[in-house]
């Protein structure tokens, strides 16, 4: 792939931090890119296999150059970085910006350069890019700069995932630094509360979004169950999972797995594999959806036009218990007077119905309903 073309739709892949955080090693790197192919998650385009933080050893070298924790990854990074390489993977990594990573480890302030080649020499293709212990003094624009710079002067193609955590709104200025995606938000956590004041958070910079340069709502939490690094006790439903996934589709936004792949259930599996789903997220024109209407209580319809000439008509129902949400197709530009229809498929069942003027269906509690729709004459 050429560089420039890393970026062009929104990234998908797994990492490892929602689960794992500091436990991970050669192995579990292994398993898991073995279940990406076998369980048709990179058919599905989840291309990128992310470890997170924690992988160092605590000191450089005598060169100055990072080095892998020499128990997790006793083979080195070239040798993880070959087999993810072999399954047909492309291999990804941390660093951040500041002078040590979020869990305390060396990180690439005033070493982008030497950094961005040792990543290279491992054959890297993605960087996850964080932002703790950044010095006050310091600039962070002119430092996510410097690292996408110092990532192309290896002249391997490295996509740089900005994670700066919305700080100095970066989707005025991260496509200008050369980032493909960046974080806008703070970390997600797995919790019903998170997932929503996340995506609350970030719906009016979705215009920012677009080729080569993505809004990074954080990774997902679909499939953990309370389980893990992020987790709360209990963890999210499956409709509260089912919300999640279909906002950040519909979103068009960055689909990074966080979950373990390994003991992942059908319906979760199900879930992150929705072809159309997918097809939402990864359209190519990468336009903004916008709210039809909503409520106090958070009840919300959205309209996305793709670039088939076919749209999005979702609905979104947040409060404790099942509720009508409204969709008034005049407010989308399509008046009853013009003649048309909307033939709506409902992207997790496939059954089709045709609606003229509005469709105002009873969703249930953290629950969505989510449909491809096409124009047809009335």
């Amino acid at each position: 792939m050429e560089a420039a073309l890393l970026g062009q739709r929104p990234p998908m892949g797994w990492n490892s931090w929602n689960t794992f955080g500091t436990h991970i090693n050669e192995q579990l790197i292994f398993e898991i890119a073995d279940r990406m192919v076998e369980d048709g998650y990179l058919e599905a385009g989840y291309e990128y296999l992310v470890i997170d933080d924690c992988w160092a050893e605590k000191v450089r070298d005598e060169n100055d150059r990072l080095v892998p924790d020499h128990i997790k990854f006793p083979h080195g990074m070239k040798a993880v970085a070959d087999y993810v390489h072999s399954k047909g993977l492309k291999f990804g990594m941390y660093s951040c910006a500041g002078t040590l990573t979020c869990a305390g480890y060396p990180a690439s302030f005033d070493h982008e350069f030497v950094d961005a080649q040792t990543f290279a020499d491992w054959g890297v293709d993605f960087l996850k890019y964080d932002f703790c212990y950044f010095p006050r003094t310091a600039d962070c624009k002119t430092h996510y700069r410097r690292m996408a710079i110092a990532l192309k002067a290896t002249g391997r193609p490295i996509l740089l995932s900005a994670c700066n955590w919305g700080v100095e709104e970066p989707w005025e200025w991260m496509r200008g630094a050369g980032a493909q995606m960046y974080r806008s938000t703070g970390d997600i956590n797995e919790s019903f509360r998170s997932i929503m004041d996340i995506a609350d958070s970030q719906e009016a910079n979705l215009g920012y979004n677009g080729a080569y340069s993505w809004n990074d709502m954080d990774m997902l939490v679909v499939g953990m169950y309370g389980k893990g690094n992020v987790a709360f006790t209990g963890g999210c439903t499956d409709a509260e999972y089912r919300t999640h996934f279909a906002l950040w589709c519909l979103f068009g936004v960055p689909l990074m797995i966080g979950a373990d792949l390994r003991g992942l259930n059908e319906i979760s599996r199900e879930l992150l594999l929705n072809r159309e789903l997918i097809r939402i997220d990864q359209d190519p024109e990468g336009r903004a959806p916008y709210r039809l209407w909503d409520e106090k209580d958070g009840r919300r319809s959205y309209f996305r036009h793709l670039a088939d000439g076919s749209y999005v008509l979702a609905y979104f129902n947040p409060a404790d218990s099942e509720a009508q949400v409204n969709a008034n197709f005049e407010d989308a530009g399509l008046p009853y007077s013009a003649g048309y229809a909307l033939e709506l498929t409902d992207v997790f069942t496939g059954e089709t119905i045709t609606k003229a003027e509005y469709y105002n269906p009873v969703v249930p509690a953290h629950d969505c309903l989510v449909y491809r729709a096409r124009l047809v004459k009335r």
